[in-house]
This record gives C-alpha cells, sequence and structure tokens, in this order.
C-alpha cells in the first residue's frame, strides 16, 4: 500500500519524460484528492485525475475521450489542483528542522547504568508453516476492515450506529461465513518466521550479531531520527536509542519478524471472479490483510511471553492489545517509526524469509503474497510508537553514505519525509 503512492509519482514523471500524453487517472482506497494534487499532478503536465469510487469512472472517461469536453477538464481540475497546494501551503505553518547532529543531542535518555536487558529464551530463526486460522481469528480487529468498505466507525459500536449499524452487520455476517468455509476447506494457509538476534547500537544503527560474544555481524539496521523536538519529553527519537549502545557492554537484543496469511488468496479470489461473484473475490482480499495484521498480533504476543519472555505473565485480552497496551513495540520499515521500505531487505536476510516462508520481495520492497506484514521487535519497557517526520538533507545525506548508496536513492525511498523540495525550499 504505502510503496505504491510513491511509486505513483514516479510513474507520471516517467510518463512525463518519455513524452506522454494520455491523461492519467488515479484511484483507490489509499489514494486521496490532496494527495493527487500535491504529490502526483506537478510530474505530469497532460491530465491528473483522482476518481475517489469506480463508479465515478465511465463520467470521466467519458468526458476525455472528446477533445473538447477533455479540454476543459483537465484545465478545470488542473486550476483546482494548483489551488490545492496554494492552499495547503498557506496552511502549514513554518518550521525549521533542527541540525542533525543537535538532534542526536536531544536522543532519548535512557539510564543504561540501571538497566539489565532481558536476554531472550531462545535465539535464532524460529519457522511456523502453518498458523491456525482458528488461532488468528481471535486476534481480529475487524474495525479497519469496516474502514475498507467506507463505513465509518470501531468495532464493535459500529454494528449498533444508526447510520451505518445494519450494513455493518451484514458484511460482518458475511466475512465471518467466508472464514468459516475458508477454515473449513484450507483454502487460505498462514506462514511466519521470527529470530531473536544479540545486538547493540552504534550511533543511530543497529549492529546485529551472529554469535553472544558478538564477535560476527550479521547485518546492520539504519535508522533516522526525529529533527524536531516533539511531545512532553522534547526528545527526538530514533529507534537505535531503545536498544543498549555497544559502549555499554551491555548484552541486548532485537527481533524481527514476517508473517502471510496470503497464501491461496489469490488463487480463492479469482475462482470467485471466474463464477462472476465479485463481492465475495474483494471480500477474500479483505479478510486476508485482516487475517495478516492478526497473524502479526499473534506472532508479537507469543514472542514477549514465551520466545524472548521478557513479559511472561502478560495477560491482555484482544482489546488490549489492539489498544497497544503491550510492552515493546514491532515497527514496520516503510511506516511512522522506520519509514525506508528498503530496511525489508535486511529483515528478509536475516529470517531467510522465501526460504523459510514463500513471502518475496518485489523490487520497490512491496511483499507478495500482499497480505503480509513484517517489522521489529524492540523489548525495552520505554518503547513506544513515534513518526520521524520531515528529514533535512544533513541527516539525508548521512543516511545515504551509512547505507553505501546515493543520495538520490535516497530521496527516492523517502520521499514523503523529506523536508525540502528539489530547490531547497523548505516543506
Amino acid at each position: 500500500i504505502t510503496p505504491s503512492l510513491d511509486e505513483m509519482v514516479h510513474v507520471a514523471g516517467e510518463m512525463q519524460r518519455q513524452g506522454m500524453k494520455v491523461p492519467l487517472l488515479i484511484g483507490g482506497a489509499t489514494t486521496s484528492r490532496v494527495h493527487t494534487a500535491v504529490k502526483i499532478a506537478p510530474s505530469y503536465e497532460h491530465g491528473v485525475i483522482h476518481v475517489p469510487d469506480a463508479s465515478k469512472a465511465v463520467g470521466v472517461v467519458s468526458k476525455l475521450i472528446d477533445a473538447e469536453a477533455r479540454s476543459e477538464l483537465v484545465a478545470s481540475t488542473s486550476a483546482a489542483y494548483a489551488q490545492l497546494r496554494t492552499d495547503r501551503e498557506q496552511r502549514q505553518s513554518p518550521s525549521t528542522l533542527l541540525p542533525l547532529a543537535e538532534a542526536r543531542e536531544h536522543r532519548q535518555a535512557l539510564d543504561w547504568s540501571r538497566y539489565q536487558p532481558p536476554p531472550p529464551r531462545q535465539t535464532g530463526v524460529q519457522v511456523f508453516d502453518a498458523v491456525s486460522l482458528e488461532e488468528l481469528r481471535r486476534h481480529i480487529d475487524w474495525t479497519p476492515f469496516f474502514h475498507a468498505w467506507r463505513l465509518k466507525g470501531s468495532y464493535p459500536s459500529i454494528l449498533e450506529r444508526k447510520e451505518v449499524g445494519a450494513e455493518a452487520r451484514r458484511l460482518l455476517a458475511d466475512v465471518e461465513a467466508l472464514l468459516d468455509t475458508v477454515i473449513a476447506e484450507g483454502s487460505l494457509t498462514a506462514r511466519a518466521a521470527v529470530g531473536i538476534w544479540p545486538a547493540n547500537a552504534v550511533g543511530d544503527d543497529l549492529e546485529i550479531y551472529a554469535d553472544p560474544e558478538r564477535r560476527e555481524v550479521l547485518g546492520t539496521a539504519r535508522y533516522l531520527r526525529q529533527q524536531r523536538r516533539r511531545g512532553s519529553d522534547g526528545f527526538c527519537h530514533c529507534l537505535a536509542d531503545l536498544v543498549a549502545p555497544r559502549a555499554t557492554e551491555l548484552r541486548d537484543h532485537v527481533g524481527a519478524f514476517v508473517v502471510s496469511t496470503g497464501f491461496g488468496a489469490t488463487e480463492l479470489a479469482a475462482d470467485y471472479e471466474a463464477r462472476g461473484d465479485d463481492y465475495s473475490a474483494i471480500m477474500v482480499k479483505a479478510l486476508a490483510d485482516r487475517l495478516a495484521e492478526a497473524g502479526a498480533e499473534w506472532l508479537h504476543a507469543l514472542v514477549r511471553r514465551e520466545l524472548w519472555g521478557y513479559a511472561a505473565d502478560e495477560k491482555l485480552d484482544n482489546e488490549a492489545l489492539i489498544g497497544e497496551e503491550y510492552s515493546g513495540i514491532r515497527p514496520a520499515p516503510g511506516y511512522p517509526a522506520c519509514p525506508d521500505h528498503s530496511e525489508k531487505t535486511l529483515i528478509f536476510d536475516l529470517l531467510a524469509a522465501e526460504d523459510n516462508t514463500g513471502v518475496s520481495l518485489t523490487e520497490n520492497c512491496a511483499m507478495l503474497p500482499a497480505a503480509a506484514v513484517s517489522g521489529w521487535y524492540f523489548s525495552h519497557p520505554r518503547s513506544k510508537y513515534f513518526g520521524v517526520g520531515k528529514l533535512g538533507r544533513d541527516q539525508v545525506a548521512d543516511y545515504a553514505r551509512r547505507k553505501g548508496f546515493s543520495v538520490a536513492e535516497v530521496e527516492r525511498w523517502l520521499a514523503p519525509n523529506l523536508g525540502y523540495n528539489s530547490q531547497g525550499k523548505t516543506t
């Protein structure tokens, strides 16, 4: 989902570079008119139009195939998008990013002299070839499922809302019936791999070791730091701050995981489509997504309570788990705390994920099957989720050096987080 938004910008730029003149329509659940106006439209001058719903595409295309109507629609849309960009710029209050060196001075202050990292009960990689869907069912958060069908509200209260309750109850009954069928027929398979390794922080990076003595480095995770002081603590957070620095000589650890419930989903959806049942085909994909997130929830609980065991006595119900009341965090590459999708390659290498689970990465680091989740595990009790936010040129250059990438490569991977544009204007 998130890589595709940036890829749309890249595709628009390629269309412009190659001299194409066909109008570009943007749509899908994760897109928006504002994103289209601000990020995509400036990259292509021959018409970029956001179509919020497939039912409206016919009317838009009908205008675009008529030369006169097309000219009017492209011109009016371009003008509207330009105004959206102007309005957005005026609403944004100017904010100065801290120099990277100063941001690092405001790192999260953890007292490592009074902390003993919890030793895992087992290290290395563990593979789960066929996770019980009945078990995952208990961990499903249905709220995003309803949002995918554009029904606003939280589960279970949405079922009783006057405006959408009846429709929500019908959708839930349908997806529960589909889940019953999927479990009975074994048409979807869930697989996972999880690993825990010795690790220590080195600056904003994390060295991950092959052995308890930390003689061999398996890989190095590269993290980004906030360049604005936010919240009551005033820290500039970075995930590396959550693991004991190498200089402390503390034996800390980090974990990683990949889980997918998408095996069989494409085939099952295609079977429904062949029978003319598009509704069930869409429902299969929505269900597989919910099961993947449930798989991540289940696996994290297993890690906290058993595999790592730092929260062995944890007793949280599903509502508390969804509310993130657990100890530790599981940030995913591509999301706010670690927005660089390319860091997934390290996770996949550490876990031998493609061999162990069958999940693969595209060249843009999207996971296949699509119903998949990957991420890191941090155990420190003061771990919390955060967003890196906007980044300055100094950190982008520093990050490129640490990763061995060109600055241009890093700017593409981190396009939504850049605090500047090609002209150097702060955004």
